[in-house]
């Protein structure tokens, strides 16, 4: 798929190409790269995908809200839009994110489209890549019910722990490793009464807490 295949796909066409050339441009080809366009469209995405859901779900309470917004913009949600664009085809990435599958990571086609967010924000106006963003997320949005989302484990097992007046867990960041922007985490969850810390891993420390807090969830329970 060529560049202006892709701009077709996205539903903007850049009147400043090298916009398009920035955001598909991931950090290892070297210092003119997405992450800059990365922060701004992650800003975006967040007042588009909250002005939506508050718009949409009158009647739903801050916290639905919020964890409905949780669930649209993090990182695998804008990497299956990313698929869905065929993002992964354009990327430019160095060889060593060549070599070992960058074009398929989560981490990497989703900074993507944050960037590409920022990039077509800068090319037009807030209004337009409203539109834009908004019709990539018709269907989720269309599937969405703030109010029968479940909690994540860390909110479900705080808030059980909470009920019997149980000293609240804590998290501890174990390991460590993997490149600055693939960082791997293994992280303890340790809950008073247990011998044993419960072990979560993942790539971001959020992600490793959270599978931590699942596994410590189902033992109190």
């Amino acid at each position: 798929m060529s560049a202006l295949q892709l701009s077709r796909r996205l539903g903007h066409s850049f009147a400043d190409e090298e916009l398009l050339t920035l955001a598909l441009s991931h950090r290892s080809i070297g210092p003119a790269n997405n992450e800059r366009l990365e922060f701004l469209g992650d800003a975006v995405l967040g007042l588009i995908i909250g002005q939506a859901l508050f718009e949409r779900f009158p009647g739903a309470k801050e916290g639905d809200l919020t964890r409905a917004r949780a669930r649209l913009v993090k990182e695998p949600t804008l990497a299956e839009l990313a698929r869905d664009l065929d993002v992964g085809s354009q990327l430019a990435l160095g060889s060593g994110e060549m070599k070992s599958g960058g074009r398929q990571r989560d981490s990497i086609l989703s900074d993507a489209v944050e960037a590409l967010i920022g990039a077509i924000y800068l090319d037009s106006d807030f209004m337009h890549v409203r539109d834009v963003v908004l019709s990539w997320y018709a269907t989720r949005l269309d599937e969405m019910n703030p109010q029968k989302l479940e909690k994540d484990p860390k909110t479900q097992l705080q808030e059980y722990l909470q009920a019997r007046s149980r000293p609240l867990p804590s998290y501890q960041v174990i390991e460590e490793s993997g490149e600055p922007h693939e960082r791997f985490y293994v992280v303890h969850c340790v809950i008073a009464g247990f011998d044993v810390p419960f072990a979560g891993e993942g790539t971001g420390r959020r992600r490793a807490e959270q599978a931590a807090a699942q596994l410590a969830l189902e033992a109190v329970k």
